[in-house]
């Protein structure tokens, strides 16, 4: 009878130990899978980081270029400015206090965008008018891009070369400074190869040369032969 009891109260002892063994296993077993998941995560979120890091140097190393501006005339505060690449010619006037009540813009080209060194003259009614009275458009448009004192105004519509104003015929078309209508008029330049051409200008900068104008959509050997006597800078 003792040696039953004491026989069973062993056989009990025993599967309480082997129960808790396997316990103590099982829990070893869980946290080792636990934590290679856990491992796994945290390699996937280092990457994910690092990458992240890289494209954010990768935009951040791309230093933004700024420009030095002169501004003169009729502002509301003339100077130095500097800008940031790729500003037009009305974001350095808002940066300069803006237009005073005399100012005239119509020699202007507000969109214009503006280049390192560029001299910006905001002229007065008065002086517009002046300049206007026995000249023709196209000419005085060109004449009011230099100053007494020979300062070129870089934001004139039309060419601010001196030479090239005395020497370009004003029937020919700007690529640079051209509206959609003005384009239009070209042969073979319908409405869609016209705004191709002034959203090229807009996306890629003023045109260097006429030749470039092969790069845009739409337009072609055969079209730009066409069209080539026709156009300007």
């Amino acid at each position: 009878m003792t040696f039953t009891y004491r026989h069973r109260k062993q056989i009990i002892i025993s599967c309480i130990i082997l129960t808790a063994l396997l316990l103590v296993i099982g829990s070893i077993f869980l946290f080792q899978i636990n934590f290679k998941k856990s491992q796994k995560t945290t390699e996937l979120v280092l990457n994910t980081t690092k990458n992240e890091k890289k494209e954010h140097d990768k935009e951040t190393s791309k230093e933004e270029e700024y420009y030095q501006i002169d501004i003169k005339g009729e502002i509301n505060s003339p100077g130095i400015y500097t800008v940031k690449e790729g500003s037009r010619v009305i974001d350095v006037i808002r940066l300069a206090g803006d237009l005073t009540t005399n100012a005239d813009t119509s020699v202007l080209n507000l969109a214009k965008k503006v280049k390192d060194e560029m001299v910006i003259i905001v002229y007065s009614y008065a002086e517009v008018a002046d300049f206007t009275k026995t000249k023709e458009i196209e000419k005085q448009q060109q004449e009011a891009c230099v100053t007494q004192s020979e300062v070129v105004n870089n934001a004139c519509i039309e060419t601010t070369d001196k030479e090239e104003a005395s020497s370009s015929s004003s029937s020919k078309i700007s690529l640079n400074n051209a509206t959609l209508e003005e384009l239009m008029t070209l042969p073979g330049i319908g409405e869609t190869k016209a705004k191709a051409i002034i959203d090229y200008r807009n996306e890629v900068g003023s045109f260097q040369n006429i030749e470039q104008l092969k790069e845009v959509n739409g337009i072609g050997e055969s079209t730009f032969d066409q069209i080539k006597e026709n156009i300007t800078l």
